[in-house]
């Protein structure tokens, strides 16, 4: 059975990513109401500006049912933005900086730099067989401390930001600072839909 998967559809590469879940088999649909998030398997957290999402996300009256739905265990996959939206504790956030929590992380917002300083590199993600992951950064963050049931995939291999922590799983929610519906490349999407299989 295909299961059924949202994209939280407020801001972001909502596209990218409704084709990728799309191409790991998964039926992909956007997220904008509590009834469209009631009809999901599990959800992602797409990229985009994380104040702005949050803003949208209590706009939309979808933070309570979001963090009912991840308090009782949906899967979900938060990239770049998303990732800042799932940490519980957020470093450089804005005085109302809204997050829907449950990942047991300490995440910098913007660690990378600005727009200017994005980059491209491969990363190695535990989980994902093959060669390397040509990962995208955007204005990216990246994860300073986890928690003891935190399991770290993946990490900077090289350059000044060599060791810090870019991709992460903690039970059923997964999280990448990069942006891989940038990339032409659906494993990461593939392993969330294995992800949420196995969960439902």
């Amino acid at each position: 059975m295909r299961p059924r998967i949202g994209v939280l559809a407020l801001q972001g590469d909502v596209r990218e990513h409704l084709r990728a879940l799309e191409d790991s088999g998964a039926e992909a649909v956007p997220v904008r109401r509590a009834s469209e998030l009631d009809s999901v398997d599990g959800l992602v957290l797409p990229g985009g500006e994380s104040t702005t999402i949050g803003k949208l996300v209590v706009a939309f009256d979808l933070l309570d049912p979001l963090r009912k739905r991840l308090s009782d265990g949906m899967p979900a996959y938060g990239s770049c933005a998303g990732m800042i939206l799932l940490a519980d504790r957020v470093l450089d956030g804005v005085a109302d900086q809204v997050t829907l929590g449950g990942l047991d992380v300490t995440v910098r917002r913007n660690a990378f730099g600005r727009q200017v300083d994005s980059f491209e590199e491969p990363i190695t993600v535990e989980e994902i067989d093959g060669e390397p992951f040509h990962a995208v950064f955007i204005r990216a963050p990246w994860v300073e401390a986890v928690g003891e049931g935190v399991e770290v995939l993946g990490q900077v291999e090289a350059g000044p930001a060599a060791g810090r922590i870019v991709a992460v799983r903690e039970g059923t929610l997964l999280a990448t600072s990069f942006h891989p519906e940038l990339a032409g490349d659906a494993r990461v999407h593939a392993l969330f839909v294995r992800m949420v299989k196995e969960h439902t």
